[in-house]
């Protein structure tokens, strides 16, 4: 079993930064696909960033490439996700979600993803 913890979330201005936290406790997260999502009421869940268990590749929705940035610290079995240059659109519940054997192609698709945190809220004042 998997536990994902998120933190960091908070109201921000636009243009202002934030690092949200998932500390992942149940598997090292070097064996792990995780991948960070949002969602707005009314909507789907939306991928925003992923991070590959081997060979560290790193995927970003369009929307956010350029600003933010996925990261993992195998030592604290914690993956990051820092949001720069945030804009009111941001504002959403951010989750984090670890699955294994996600291939790149499919990394954007929250099917693919096992265990999910409980999210935490992101927003943006303009």
């Amino acid at each position: 079993q998997v536990q994902l913890v998120e933190s960091g979330g908070g109201w921000v201005q636009t243009g202002g930064s934030l690092r949200l936290s998932c500390v992942v406790s149940g598997r090292p997260i070097r064996m792990l696909t995780v991948g960070w999502f949002r969602q707005t009421p009314g909507n789907e869940r939306e991928f925003v960033a992923g991070h590959k268990q081997t060979g560290g590749a790193t995927v970003y929705s369009e929307s956010v490439k350029g600003r933010f940035t996925i990261s993992k610290d195998n030592g604290k079995n914690t993956v990051y996700l820092d949001m720069n240059s945030l804009k009111p659109e941001d504002t959403a519940v951010y989750y984090c979600a670890s699955g294994e054997r996600i291939i790149v192609g499919l990394i954007r698709s929250a099917a693919r993803y096992d265990y999910w945190g409980q999210g935490t809220q992101v927003t943006v004042s303009s």
